[in-house]
């Protein structure tokens, strides 16, 4: 119908980048960059990840390109870091928390994203956000990097994955430009499920009404404030997920690699309007699989 909806891809490598070109993404909606901290006993040099960043820029172009900051503690500890034990690393010190704490290793990345930014379309994505405390401070460094690089402004945004994110999400849009949800976390943060426990894979849904609700709060918050709002979590494959995301005004969904044709030509035969009020029933249901019927009916 007309409307807009760009296809994006999950990457990790500078060979994501070129297949993901050649898939025909729109973009990169989600920059892993653990892959250059993993398997390694110390952490790279500002040099190493400005060559990297740098390649996959130059690869896309003028193509949008969202660097996630270093996403680590959880299931992703690294030798080099030294963490104290905790009970529940999930809700311990990892993603933005683990950077804010060690500014040292955080400036290093910083400052190799936005001198690598001037050869392509870099923008920068915080994980783990919780409080609007946490954008402020790294914005803070982000500016403090900007003066002593004499850099070009990069757009700035954040994951939604904790819950309180999503519930403030109106206060948190006028300090950056793009919401990014990552759906896996969201889900499990929400449910209280660990997505990893093979025992609750069936009820671990993203499709769940409680996760749609904090879904459907952040697109509004983000439209209100002439923000866009993405998706990069697994939902954003999920054909019956598809409709549900696009019907709540989602902008952008970022898919692993080779899911984007797939995905592209399912966004291609649907029509907005006739997705909103999809979308608006799939809010009010009980359950997940309550949703998923209510789209698999509607399309049958």
């Amino acid at each position: 119908d007309g409307q807009r909806v760009d296809v994006t891809a999950n990457a990790g490598s500078i060979a994501d980048a070129a297949e993901a070109l050649r898939m025909g993404a729109d973009g990169i909606g989600l920059l892993r960059t653990e892959f250059l901290f993993l398997e390694r006993t110390t952490a790279p040099t500002e040099d190493e990840q400005f060559s990297v960043y740098n390649a996959i820029a130059e690869t896309m172009k003028t193509l949008p390109v969202i660097v996630r900051t270093l996403d680590i503690g959880g299931d992703k500890p690294v030798p080099y870091i030294q963490m104290k034990p905790e009970l529940n690393p999930f809700l311990g010190e990892r993603g933005i928390r683990l950077c804010l704490n060690r500014p040292e290793l955080f400036r290093e990345q910083l400052r190799a994203i936005l001198r690598a930014a001037p050869s392509g379309n870099l923008r920068i994505m915080f994980p783990m956000i919780s409080d609007i405390a946490e954008i402020r401070q790294a914005r803070a460094l982000i500016e403090e990097l900007h003066a002593e690089l004499n850099s070009p402004p990069i757009q700035i945004g954040i994951m939604v994955e904790v819950p309180s994110a999503a519930l403030v999400a109106d206060v948190l849009a006028p300090e950056i430009d793009f919401f990014s949800i990552g759906t896996n976390d969201l889900t499990q943060y929400t449910l209280a499920m660990d997505r990893g426990n093979s025992a609750l894979a069936s009820k671990h849904d993203g499709l769940h009404p409680a996760v749609l609700r904090l879904i459907a709060q952040t697109i509004d918050a983000a439209h209100k404030f002439g923000k866009r709002a993405d998706i990069c979590g697994e939902l954003g494959s999920d054909a019956a997920a598809v409709p549900i995301l696009l019907g709540l005004g989602m902008d952008e969904l970022s898919v692993s690699i080779p899911s984007i044709p797939t995905v592209k030509a399912q966004v291609r035969s649907l029509k907005i309007s006739d997705l909103q009020p999809l979308a608006r029933e799939a809010l009010n249901c009980s359950t997940a699989q309550e949703v998923r019927e209510l789209v698999k009916k509607h399309f049958d």
